[in-house]
Formats: structure tokens, C-alpha cells, sequence
């Protein structure tokens, strides 16, 4: 982070076919070499692998739920305080928690066991939707950190 100035925030174009910005920031997060293409087309494709399984709710409904599922509302900060590093629990922005969900999401579904990254990337997102899986346990273990670390919180910035 620059001490100089802010930060310029840009403007995120949303997604083709659902209008949405979460998602096209989903798309760039899921992008490897600058294969945009590519990674829509894996979106869209485990969209419709998600209205395939589940009837009543639209894929882009699963989507918003997973994300809101997956983020964090607290989570540690290291603090050097005397010689000694405290992990501080601090609550956490709004542009932060959507980051940290949409890199969680990611994360579990390349590790996930499916043949391809459709089943796995459709199945990550139905999991986080109901609340469970690998990127919902991420969330549980950073929270029960923050809870851990709660003696510290007097070294908050």
C-alpha cells in the first residue's frame, strides 16, 4: 500500500450474459495466462452443470449465496508489538471479504477430485451455496482463529 496517495479504484465492466461484476471479477480471479475466453467458457459451462442439479434456484443465485457463505467477517493481522508478533483480530472490509471469498472458492475447486474444472468449479459453488466444503472450512478456521486471538485485540490499529 503506497504512503503517497490512495489507491485508484478501477472500474469493473460487468459480465456478458448476467450483467453481474461479482462474477466478471470471479472471471478474472479464475483466468490463468490472460485466456478470458477460457474462463468464462468454464463459468458458464459449470452454470449450467448447477441448473442442471439444482431446479429451484438460478445459477447465479448459488453463485451470490456461495460468495456470501465464503466470506469472512474477522479474521488476523500480525502486529509486532516489543520484539513479539501478536495475531490481531481485526474485522474485515468489504472489498477484502470479496476477494478472500472468490480466491477461497477458486482454491477448492482446483483442489477438488472431479475429472474436469466444470464438475469441480459447479460443485465448489453448490457446497459453498449449502455451506459446506473445503472453502467453507476456510472461513470456519479463520474465524475460529480471530476468536482465539481475541486476548490480543487491545493491539488493534
Amino acid at each position: 500500500m503506497s504512503r503517497r496517495r490512495k489507491s485508484v479504484q478501477r472500474e469493473i465492466l460487468p459480465d456478458p450474459r448476467y450483467k453481474d461484476v461479482v462474477l466478471a471479477k470471479f472471471v478474472r480471479a479464475l483466468m490463468i495466462d490472460g485466456k478470458k475466453n477460457t474462463a468464462e467458457k468454464l463459468i458458464y459451462s459449470s452454470f449450467d452443470r448447477i441448473e442442471k442439479k439444482e431446479k429451484e434456484k438460478s445459477p447465479l443465485d448459488v453463485f451470490k449465496s456461495a460468495i456470501e457463505n465464503v466470506q469472512p467477517q474477522i479474521e488476523t493481522r500480525s502486529r509486532r508489538v516489543g520484539g513479539a508478533t501478536y495475531q490481531v483480530p481485526v474485522e474485515v472490509s468489504p472489498r477484502r471479504k470479496q476477494a478472500l471469498a472468490i480466491r477461497w472458492i477458486i482454491d477448492s475447486a482446483r483442489k477438488r477430485n472431479e475429472n474436469t474444472m466444470i464438475d469441480r468449479l459447479a460443485g465448489e459453488l453448490l457446497d459453498a451455496s449449502f455451506k459446506r466444503g473445503s472453502s467453507i472450512k476456510k472461513n470456519e478456521d479463520t474465524r475460529k482463529m480471530a476468536e482465539a486471538n481475541r486476548a490480543f485485540a487491545h493491539y488493534r490499529w
